[in-house]
């Protein structure tokens, strides 16, 4: 009973703190991703038994607030147990004149990014920084992965150069001066025989 209080507490507290980082106007859309559609296969995982393309989506941002100073970009799968998710992206130290990132600016290198931006190592054993596109376990209910534009007050995130996605997820949080998200759904398709 305690430990339920706690994680209603958790939850309560963490969409609190989400509607008060909101900026009116702020927002981050896809045309890759268009609303009420599943992830194309072009942006699908090529890991873990996936064969989709592995190309991060494009992704634009307008109505960013007064004192920006610099962005970051996740894409976040929370359905992961226990209860911490899966990062598949992290983007950060984007130039606060960044409003778009191109399709497959998440390739290895980064080559699509604009100067000075980095990305950060996705959870699992990804061995580099790179997009891990969505890759559900089969027979799983659609997954929820939540892409977010951080507006940060700071020109870059003071992390190691061995952050884990989870440590720059915090930083790019306390540095905050709001944010936008989307949410898209996908599910892997059932093994064929």
């Amino acid at each position: 009973m305690h430990q339920s209080r706690l994680r209603f507490l958790g939850v309560a507290l963490a969409v609190l703190g989400s509607t008060l980082a909101c900026t009116p106007g702020f927002r981050v859309s896809s045309t890759d991703l268009p609303e009420g559609q599943p992830f194309a296969w072009r942006h699908v995982g090529a890991d873990f038994g996936c064969h989709g393309g592995n190309e991060s989506p494009a992704l634009a941002w307008t109505g960013a607030p007064a004192g920006t100073r610099s962005f970051a970009v996740t894409m976040y799968d929370p359905y992961i147990p226990p209860v911490s998710g899966w990062f598949h992206w992290i983007v950060y130290d984007l130039p606060a004149t960044t409003s778009e990132l191109p399709r497959n600016a998440g390739a290895a290198g980064g080559a699509g990014l604009p100067a000075g931006a980095k990305q950060g190592l996705p959870d699992g054993d990804a061995p580099q920084p790179r997009y891990y596109g969505p890759c559900p376990d089969v027979g799983d209910p659609p997954h929820r992965y939540v892409v977010t534009v951080y507006a940060l007050r700071v020109d870059h995130l003071d992390v190691s150069i061995t952050a884990t996605a989870a440590d720059l997820d915090n930083v790019a949080n306390s540095k905050m001066i709001s944010k936008a998200s989307f949410v898209r759904l996908y599910q892997r398709p059932p093994a064929t025989r």
